[in-house]
């Protein structure tokens, strides 16, 4: 199967699997885990943070970094798409208590003014008060877009002025500084946390890093065990964390690659609406409404040959490449789209 539902569904390689079966371990809630300590401070070191800390999911790392800069009954601000609010299951509202002021974004991007205006008014006893501001880069809805650096500075600039702290879902960071050639640090330093996950592009089973200053760290800790995100043995999925940030950052660049290639092939499929040019990384959204065909049929032609993309339910489609995915792979999937589309073959 050409898996492109997501890049969830990359699979730990051969040498990942080994170093996984190698790791030194120990107990991860005593922070006596070396190969958890060892990810931990790689990951500091990747954001130029103080300190951060090894989670099971990136869910959980979003939970937490809302919950750290938040009390009850405040007010987070996210774009409309953030998934915060729209893939965590009400997490924010639950676990925070928090309410949310949404804006609509370009492609996940907004401006300075929608941060002023969506915290409007601000004081006084009649309104919850804004204190934070979710970002998300890359934005996952808004196409795998890269934010503008100078547009992302100054948001989180605003938010701060404002009295607002800035947190950074950052699941693909990582593609975010191969494509932008921005170091994460660099993205990083106009935030007071931030995660990376392991788990997409990295190729990792499992796990994601919070990232921030020590204190907010130290507290974040807590809310791991509340949250039900401490472990034991954990050196043997940091241990694939570690190898991936060590082998599998730079190979990115290979799937923003793909991506383009796919985009590219699926405009020239009568009937499918996309523009290529809006594939920055590893995502590529695209309309199947003018094909004629349901979005079942599709996806069930698709699966009929070995590919996997999209949705039975939505026109609008979505296709992500990752490692477990080959140039090769992706002229069969656009091949296979074309027969699907056409009825040819």
């Amino acid at each position: 199967m050409i898996d492109l539902i997501s890049d969830t569904a990359t699979r730990p390689s051969p040498e990942m699997r080994r170093a996984m079966a190698e790791a030194p371990v120990g107990d991860e809630q005593l922070r006596e885990d070396p190969t958890v300590n060892r990810l931990q401070e790689m990951v500091a070191e990747l954001t130029g943070k103080e300190a951060a800390l090894f989670l099971p999911s990136g869910t959980m790392c979003n939970a937490i970094g809302i919950k750290v800069h938040t009390n009850p009954g405040d007010k987070i601000v996210l774009e409309r798409w953030a998934h915060p609010y729209t893939s965590e299951a009400g997490g924010p509202g639950l676990l925070a208590g928090v309410m949310t002021a949404l804006i609509e974004g370009e492609r996940g991007v907004f401006t300075p003014e929608q941060v002023e205006e969506a915290v409007q008014p601000q004081g006084g006893f009649h309104s919850a008060p804004a204190t934070l501001l979710c970002l998300e880069n890359t934005h996952n809805r808004g196409g795998g877009k890269v934010w503008p650096l100078e547009t992302f500075q100054a948001v989180a600039e605003t938010a701060h002025r404002l009295g607002m702290k800035v947190h950074l879902d950052g699941a693909r960071l990582l593609n975010a500084v191969v494509a932008s050639g921005i170091p994460a640090k660099v993205w990083s330093q106009y935030v007071d946390t931030v995660w990376i996950d392991l788990s997409k592009g990295l190729g990792c089973p499992i796990g994601a890093v919070l990232a921030g200053d020590r204190e907010t760290m130290e507290r974040a800790r807590r809310y791991k065990h509340m949250f039900g995100g401490a472990m034991r043995q954990a050196g043997i999925i940091a241990a694939a964390g570690v190898y991936a940030l060590e082998h599998n950052v730079e190979r990115l660049a290979e799937d923003h690659a793909n991506a383009k290639l796919l985009a590219a092939g699926l405009s020239e499929i009568p009937g499918i609406a996309i523009n290529p040019a809006e594939v920055e990384t590893n995502i590529v959204f695209f309309d199947v409404s003018g094909t004629g065909r349901s979005p079942q049929e599709l996806y069930d032609g698709l699966i009929a040959r070995g590919v996997r993309m999209g949705s039975p339910t939505a026109t609008r489609w979505r296709a992500v490449t990752h490692l477990d995915v080959s140039r090769a792979d992706i002229e069969r999937a656009v091949e296979v789209m074309e027969a699907v589309v056409t009825g040819r073959g």
